[in-house]
């Protein structure tokens, strides 16, 4: 038959093991792939329910290569690898999804922040920091966020200042100057791109963050005005049609005060806020990132109930062999869906789970949320 498709449907290969691996595994075998995980850490999150992980790391040609021959598509669940060994397998007609080159353009934040700007997508002002001086900050004006050009994550690579007393604050590393921006709301869009064009957009989602800006507590849809949600909507799409992504991207955007809408960044992968689609949507955010780099219809991104979802991470005063405390009580409200990554070792601030709580009203998802966020504790064998 025409339509008929081979079994298993594809070997997917996956750059990195840690959760959003562990997620996509999860469904892809639900669509019936096998999985190759590629990560430098033995028994990874990802590795432990793929069925095979190659052990080495995200810059190896050799490695990656190895990927490459014992699969028919490879993807990623992470930003910070060696693209150029990428771009050679890509070039020799491995299919790589999304793009290489798309990776390479978006690991450089200033890179990213241009190409908003070059295409007209809404962004805060920003500059390149070519000069870590005071003078320099002064010159661009305060309050400003000054942002690594590589390697940030999770709220690394980000410092925030207020005024010239916050300088010593200031990272020494290749930078961009962003103008602060008095938002509102934080939110997100997850976008779905297929190979075809063909793209599907999630709810927006409204995004609260802990000291360590790291992502605490996200409630979907986002609490604001069907105008918002459609601007964001449209900007989100925007930008990923712009990119020609194919694949799951996480468009972080501010809302301000006046109804505007700036995009801060996007990320080429599945994304934290997009965890709640597993139990709210009629196809998660794992599956549909699948569906596209496999060139298969994109699925409903109907949401079918509010949620709210919290990150678990690890006790800021203890790491090591890890102990969960609540577990118990928090199964026993109702709506409680719990998601361990399988991380036996914790140290602080380390995401070891999430937790997401369906309900009726978003208000009655939101407390139980924070209930349960009082109860579960992960902790270490040893005191910091």
């Amino acid at each position: 038959m025409a339509d008929s498709l081979p079994f298993p449907i594809a070997r997917v290969g996956i750059i990195g093991g840690g959760q959003l691996a562990r997620m996509m595994v999860k469904a892809a075998k639900r669509l019936g792939c096998t999985c190759v995980v590629l990560d430098p850490t033995p028994d990874s999150p990802a590795g432990q329910v793929a069925g095979r992980q190659i052990v080495g790391g995200y810059h190896d040609a050799d490695k990656l290569r190895e990927l490459a021959a014992a699969t028919d598509v490879i993807t990623y669940d992470l930003e910070h690898i060696a693209t150029e060994p990428l771009m050679a397998l890509a070039s020799g007609g491995v299919r790589i999804q999304p793009a290489p080159e798309l990776l390479a353009l978006v690991q450089d934040k200033l890179t990213q922040k241009r190409f908003f700007a070059q295409h007209g997508i809404p962004t805060a002002d920003f500059t390149a920091a070519d000069s870590l001086t005071p003078e320099a900050f002064a010159a661009f004006g305060f309050p400003l966020v000054q942002k690594a050009r590589r390697g940030g994550y999770d709220g690394r690579g980000v410092a925030v200042m207020r005024g010239p007393e916050d300088f010593d604050r200031h990272l020494p590393v290749p930078s961009l100057l962003e103008r602060f921006v008095a938002a509102s709301k934080e939110i997100a869009v997850i976008v779905a791109r297929g190979a075809d064009g063909t793209c599907r957009c999630y709810p927006p989602v409204e995004m609260g963050f802990s000291d360590q800006n790291v992502l605490d507590l996200l409630l979907a849809p986002a609490a604001i005005d069907a105008a918002a949600a459609e601007r964001a909507r449209d900007i989100a799409l925007k930008t990923v049609q712009a990119l020609n992504g194919v694949g799951v991207f996480g468009v972080e955007m501010f809302l301000t005060d006046d109804g505007d809408v700036l995009v801060n960044e996007v990320a080429p992968r599945t994304h934290n806020s997009g965890h709640h689609t597993i139990e709210a949507c009629v196809t998660d955010q794992f599956e549909q990132h699948l569906r596209a780099v496999l060139g298969l219809p994109l699925g409903s991104t109907e949401q079918l109930r509010p949620a709210a979802m919290i990150n678990l991470l690890g006790d800021p005063a203890s790491q090591g062999a890890a102990r969960i405390s609540g577990m118990r009580q928090a199964l026993a409200i109702d709506g409680v869906c719990l998601h361990l990554y399988g991380k036996d070792t914790t140290k602080p601030h380390r995401k070891m789970g999430h937790v997401t709580v369906l309900d009726h009203d978003i208000d009655s998802a939101r407390a139980k949320a924070e209930q349960v966020r009082a109860l579960i504790k992960i902790t270490g064998e040893e005191t910091l």
